[in-house]
């Protein structure tokens, strides 16, 4: 007579534990769009776009690079970006000696360059075109890309210009304080969305 209820609390227990072992794993609700693990040391956050796609933003591997009003005195009027390349800074002059401080990625050597431009096409989750001379180079690259979580542009994209250089967001957080773009100023997607709802086209931009 006590078989009979043991068994039955024995294939509830089991029930239990089939139930809990398919739910999704913390890691996994926070991993959107992911097809590899990032490095040890990175943290990830996620918002949700207009669109619901889950951004892989706001991962870092030091706190210097998360964004924060700093003092910065300069002649360049408010409103103005400035891209320190050599500080992997970007900043957002905001008036009376203060700017908006963005860590971002540069480029790697052989492809930087300095100068200014304006704003003059802002996109949210942009499309890829890699040019042809960067195909040549790594010929594995897609003639296109259409935009989302999985694309090198990120979530926003600003461009300069009439050049092909672009401030983007990155599918590549942890590069973030890095030599390792084609020129482009990478940051990450939360930071990207941040800045592009700040500026407007016409932006003036100086990269140094």
């Amino acid at each position: 007579m006590i078989v009979r209820p043991l068994r039955i609390l024995a294939a509830a227990l089991a029930a239990i534990v089939t139930l809990i072992a398919s739910m999704p794993t913390q890691a996994d609700t926070f991993r959107p769009g992911w097809r590899f693990a990032p490095p040890p040391g990175i943290t990830m956050t996620t918002t949700r776009p207009h669109h619901a796609l889950a951004l892989q933003g706001n991962a870092y591997v030091s706190p210097i690079y998360l964004r924060q009003v700093v003092s910065y005195p300069t002649h360049e009027a408010k409103g103005t970006i400035v891209v320190d390349t050599g500080s992997h800074f970007l900043y957002l002059v905001l008036g009376n000696g203060q700017a908006l401080r963005y860590g971002i990625g540069v480029a790697r050597s052989g492809f930087e360059w300095n100068g200014w431009h304006r704003v003059t096409r802002k996109a949210e989750w942009p499309g890829w075109t890699p040019p042809a001379e960067m195909r040549r180079r790594q010929p594995g690259l897609p003639t296109h890309m259409a935009g989302g979580p999985n694309n090198p542009l990120g979530a926003r994209a600003l461009y300069l210009g009439s050049t092909l250089y672009r401030i983007h967001g990155t599918n590549e957080p942890w590069s973030i304080g890095q030599n390792v773009s084609s020129g482009c100023i990478r940051m990450t997607n939360d930071d990207v969305i941040d800045l592009y709802g700040r500026v407007a086209v016409n932006t003036r931009v100086v990269v140094r």
